[in-house]
């Protein structure tokens, strides 16, 4: 026994042992997240539940289950609910999302199971998906359009996915001229203000200049007047169409077209209806804008500004890292000042992210943004251009945060090349930034890489410092249009990560909210390792590469 302690087998299984139990706690982690947010776009069964109260009345309720419980009888009963003549120690209650949410008080209702009479799920129960207000549940009783029905019993389906069908194409081609040349005119207005103060303030607002920045105005204006009689020509061929149907207090209600977004019959779905129409939730999930404060819609604006700020970071923290870390190796000294800067860098790596948070806010949008307002977009003050939080400040603040793990990394890459090869290289006639450039940084390539994969891993998931310097709830604009200078890095941005935090403890519907958190969970993984995979397989085709410089 003792030989096999000595021998050393006992750690190296202990190690393995650690390691597999750490790898299986990560893939239950993200497999448990992973069903908990994909299981919301499976279509689930509609109920339609007959409950009798206490007192004897009835009543229906329409919509799916949601959650259910095991509760104990007297907990209920300290609650204040009472159930006569049920003698169990504990029964199941069941929480129904009924949507309807004009109508209804709350989204979810909570049955107790021996309370349900009758519970059924009829084929032709329907979820309309909206634009305002969530999802609607009820039986659909007719299509109207400019108030005359225009289906039958037997076509009543056919003509709501058509009509459904037309006013979504209707309302994004009125969404794609507000956001596109609509967009671009005001872009264009607002810059003529700009110019026009700009001139004003030095002095040089003539008599010809304002009245060229006056006919372009007034071009801009009779473009804007023709698109928005177009856009209202859109709305009002959207509105010409309405479905009327029937809740569960069997009132039939009218619902214009134009809110509508989708129709479905989860109880008279097949198995592979029910699969296209899972793929098909969730790319309206990647794809789309969110609604509703944040719990209905989808995470697009999220998934770009979170892409779009870590490129920018990397863009930035790549070549200072590598910079810095090449002269504490190459060219600076060893003596204390060297040593005292290297435990500097690595204590950066130590402080809280909110400090380099405040930092940000406080250096770069205050001083250094207001100072580029004042000496470059004066016209604009007292609105500021670059002194306010923006994905600008957002990436440079995280390039700091990251900033000690590509230097140290770098520096480990450069400290395991042979000094042979340096030698040699000089020896050769080539100068030491000849070396540098066309030998050292090539062979440390794949450690500038990790570098850059640590911090991509960090800033992507970082909230706290973007709190400060640019994340908002929702932005109206992305960083990226079809406006001159395109990319507009002084806008504020969506990001995945305060996306999850804003819709589980802001959002006023917690229940509701509570898949997209693990769906916007999963989604957030899944870019990381994205962006991750895309950078190792980036190091591992250089290690490749210059392997055959290491003999």
């Amino acid at each position: 026994m003792n030989t096999w302690f000595k021998s050393g087998k006992p750690y190296i299984w202990l190690t393995a042992g650690a390691v597999s139990v750490s790898l299986i706690a990560v893939l239950g982690l993200l497999a448990l997240i992973a069903w908990r947010g994909l299981s919301f776009f499976w279509p689930a069964a509609i109920h339609e539940v007959e409950v009798q109260a206490n007192d004897g009345s009835k009543r229906v309720i329409i919509g799916e289950i949601y959650d259910r419980e095991e509760v104990s009888l007297e907990r209920l009963q300290e609650s204040g609910v009472a159930l006569d003549g049920y003698q169990e120690d504990t029964l199941e209650r069941l929480l129904f999302k009924v949507g309807n949410r004009e109508f209804v008080s709350l989204d979810f209702m909570w049955v107790m199971e021996p309370q349900i009479i009758r519970n059924e799920t009829p084929s032709d129960l329907a979820v309309i998906e909206r634009s305002k207000d969530g999802n609607f549940y009820g039986y659909v009783v007719d299509v109207i359009e400019n108030g005359q029905s225009v289906a039958t019993a037997e076509s009543i389906r056919t003509v709501l996915f058509e009509r459904i069908e037309r006013a979504v194409a209707l309302n994004e081609q009125a969404a794609d001229l507000q956001q596109g040349e609509i967009g671009a005119i005001n872009y264009e207005l607002n810059r003529l203000r700009l110019e026009r103060r700009a001139l004003e303030l030095e002095g040089q607002l003539t008599a010809a200049e304002e009245q060229r920045i006056a006919a372009a105005e007034e071009a801009q204006r009779a473009a804007y007047r023709e698109l928005e009689q177009q856009l209202f020509a859109y709305r009002d061929q959207a509105s010409r169409d309405s479905v009327v149907m029937r809740d569960m207090r069997g009132e039939e209600v009218t619902i214009p077209m134009y809110r509508v977004l989708d129709a479905t019959f989860p109880n008279d779905m097949g198995w592979f209806a029910k699969v296209a129409h899972f793929f098909t939730q969730i790319g309206k999930f990647i794809t789309e804008d969110p609604r509703e404060a944040n719990t209905e819609g989808g995470v697009f604006p999220a998934i770009f500004g979170t892409v779009f700020m870590v490129l920018l970071m990397s863009v930035i923290v790549t070549p200072f890292g590598v910079i810095a870390a090449v002269y504490l190796h190459e060219y600076a000294g060893k003596n204390a000042i060297t040593r005292l800067i290297r435990i500097a860098v690595i204590n950066l790596a130590g402080v809280p992210s909110i400090v380099y948070g405040v930092f940000g806010l406080g250096f770069f949008v205050y001083m250094v943004g207001g100072s580029l307002d004042q000496i470059f977009y004066p016209e604009a003050l007292p609105s500021p251009t670059f002194g306010t939080p923006g994905v600008m400040w957002s990436a440079i603040t995280l390039a700091i945060l990251t900033l000690p793990v590509v230097i140290v990394s770098t520096e480990e890459g450069l400290s395991r090349i042979p000094s042979t090869l340096r030698e040699g290289s000089l020896a050769l006639g080539a100068t030491k930034a000849e070396t540098l450039w066309r030998i050292i940084l090539p062979m440390a390539s794949p450690a500038i890489m990790t570098g850059l994969i640590l911090a991509v891993a960090r800033a992507a998931g970082e909230v706290a410092p973007l709190m400060l310097v640019g994340v908002v709830k929702s932005a109206p604009m992305l960083p990226v249009d079809g406006n001159f200078p395109y990319f507009h890095l002084d806008r504020k941005f969506m990001h995945l990560g305060f996306h999850i935090y804003d819709v589980g403890f802001q959002s006023p519907n917690v229940e509701a909210a509570r898949p997209l958190v693990y769906a916007t969970s999963f989604l957030l993984v899944t870019v990381i390792v994205g962006l991750n995979l895309t950078a190792i397989s980036v190091r591992n085709h250089l290690r490749e590469k210059y392997r055959s410089l290491e003999h």
